[in-house]
């Protein structure tokens, strides 16, 4: 009986892991530059970010985006790092980076006051909500950086809920992708996406096999690349998954697929678009299987009716 509950501990373990983290979902966060134009603070937004930045990665409800990676995205959309980020662009920032929650704000001065004012906004479901501190003029900033962390770790913890859409079922989004094709003739279509893993070996490609199998569900004829028969379209890209951060037994990958859709008579474009993801597990390759799901599961939606117009 020692023997067999010596063997089962590890397993309970995963599981106990497992639920916590279904229960309290680990989310991906952005941090913005703060804005902060008064005289004599112009240099502190900046500051005041990585502060922030640097306190939430420590909290373990939360996976915070490199600073690097968020100003390589937004180099990528030509904007740059700022308080001041419109609204039209914050899911495309989340699409960019993964962040499921933007933080944004701004310091100033009142009087002998320092005010810094955070905003959190959910890139999936654009609710906003807000934190402010308030402090002498001779407060020290880190101090209140640090505070302001904690209000904004707390306010993306009990709003979850509203500022991450809620998970649906692969179902739902086949029957919508289904309804979109509704009427049309599907052509005989065949997939490549080859895959990498920064740092580890790629082992049966997630994007090429998530896409095939919405084609599938769709009612799309496949052919691999063995078949004597001739496709019409062909779905055509690449997906790159790396190692994100570790966090107690969790682990976290970003994902990003780029995908084309090509007449093969002809050899135009019918669509191109790009879709990055962020998920986490207990196992690094997992992590990045999912993430790259998640990219192909986004992709499909938005381009296989693409492939029929």
């Amino acid at each position: 009986m020692k023997l067999i509950h010596y063997l089962t501990l590890p397993a309970a373990l995963m599981l106990t892991a497992l639920a916590a983290t279904a229960k309290d979902e680990v989310l991906t966060v952005a941090v913005f530059n703060f804005e902060s134009t008064d005289e004599g603070m112009r240099d502190l937004g900046a500051k005041v970010a990585a502060l922030i930045n640097a306190d939430l990665s420590a909290d373990a409800r939360i996976i915070t985006v490199e600073r690097a990676e968020l100003e390589k995205a937004l180099g990528e959309q030509e904007m740059g790092l700022s308080g001041t980020i419109q609204p039209e662009t914050v899911a495309r920032v989340g699409h960019l980076t993964g962040a499921k929650v933007l933080v944004t704000g701004k310091v100033f001065k009142i009087d002998r006051e320092t005010i810094m004012v955070a905003k959190v906004i959910g890139t999936e479901t654009s609710r906003v909500y807000g934190e402010t501190v308030k402090a002498a003029g001779d407060a020290s900033p880190a101090d209140m950086a640090s505070q302001l962390a904690k209000k904004i770790a707390a306010s993306v913890s009990k709003n979850a809920e509203t500022l991450v859409a809620k998970a649906e079922k692969p179902e739902d989004r086949i029957e919508r992708i289904q309804k979109a094709l509704k009427g049309a003739k599907l052509p005989v279509v065949e997939v490549h996406i080859p895959e990498r893993h920064f740092g580890g070996i790629t082992i049966d490609p997630a994007a090429q096999t998530e896409i095939s199998f919405i084609l599938e569900k769709c009612g799309f004829k496949l052919l691999d690349e063995k078949s004597t028969d001739k496709a019409e379209i062909e779905f055509k890209g690449e997906a790159l998954s790396e190692f994100g951060m570790r966090k107690g037994n969790l682990v976290s990958c970003k994902g990003r697929v780029e995908l084309k859709i090509i007449q093969k008579a002809s050899g135009k474009i019918l669509a191109v678009d790009r879709q990055t993801s962020v998920a986490v597990d207990l196992s690094e390759q997992i992590a990045a299987k999912a993430a790259l799901q998640r990219s192909a599961q986004e992709l499909a939606e938005r381009m296989i009716p693409k492939a029929v117009k």
